[in-house]
């Protein structure tokens, strides 16, 4: 299928999508309370971004969740990815951590929330922690297991033609890997963006997940629903954004 017919598709499916939720709401189909139509969360969403909520502007509340989890992000990624190559290239290694990595990744994020408070209090510190811990997990698995996918025949054949542990590393290991590598990340990026409500929740004043969880408690769904909407959009573009980037950088995944 060509790219433009897969988006031409993705954008009829959206758009009908959309248009049957505004039906069932000014229909009411469906409790309003339960499904706010998409004119009310329009409506709301320009009334939060010249009022704001509770004193915080709307531009502001993203502006906090994206700076609490591209920071997270960033460094999750920048130890992660060393970290998981080393263990894919060294067994002991591997069986030194892979107890401890495979014993947390699992673990919801949401029961660390007391223990992250007793350790670095209601601050940011404890709502960074919370976002980098399930990305950098994930991002070490995925590194790992993207150098044990690799061709241990490529391997031999380097050293046999007399490679150096460098040459083999940047000319046979990292771009055999870099793909799996992207897909790594993607997948990491995405499951950090969603831990993003967990960490918010430890005294936060702002943010989108903040905003979500408040307004839920005053049954504002117009508000929860258009956070919703901001959280997955938002999520989505940074997906689009390294999808872009692994198009650059490695452009022949996917063709051999």
């Amino acid at each position: 299928m060509k790219l433009s017919q897969h988006i031409a598709i993705s954008v009829v499916s959206v758009a009908v999508f959309f248009l049957l939720w505004q039906t069932a709401a000014t229909r009411q189909w469906v409790d309003p309370l339960l499904l706010p139509s998409l004119t009310d969360i329009g409506l709301t969403a320009r009334e939060l971004l010249e009022d704001g909520y509770r004193q915080v502007p709307l531009w502001q509340h993203i502006a906090v969740s994206l700076a609490r989890a591209l920071s997270a992000f960033a460094l999750a990624i920048a130890i992660g990815i060393p970290l998981g190559l080393l263990m894919g290239l060294s067994d002991t290694l591997a069986a030194i951590l892979n107890p401890f990595v495979q014993f947390l990744r699992p673990l919801p994020k949401i029961a660390l929330i007391p223990l992250a408070v007793v350790w670095l209090g209601i601050g940011e510190s404890s709502k960074f922690f919370l976002i980098f811990i399930a990305t950098f997990l994930s991002v070490v698995v995925g590194a790992s297991a993207a150098v044990e996918r690799i061709g241990r025949s490529r391997i031999r054949v380097a050293q046999t033609l007399g490679a150096t542990r460098r040459q083999i590393f940047m000319r046979v290991v990292l771009p055999d890997a870099l793909p799996d590598l992207f897909t790594t990340v993607r997948l990491s990026i995405g499951i950090g963006w969603t831990s993003l409500i967990a960490a918010e929740m430890v005294a936060a004043s702002s943010g989108l997940g903040w905003m979500v969880v408040n307004a839920s408690a005053y049954l504002r769904t117009d508000i929860v629903m258009l956070g919703i909407l901001l959280l997955g959009g938002i999520g989505y573009l940074l997906d689009l954004l390294i999808l872009g980037l692994q198009r650059v950088v490695v452009p022949w995944a996917g063709k051999e």
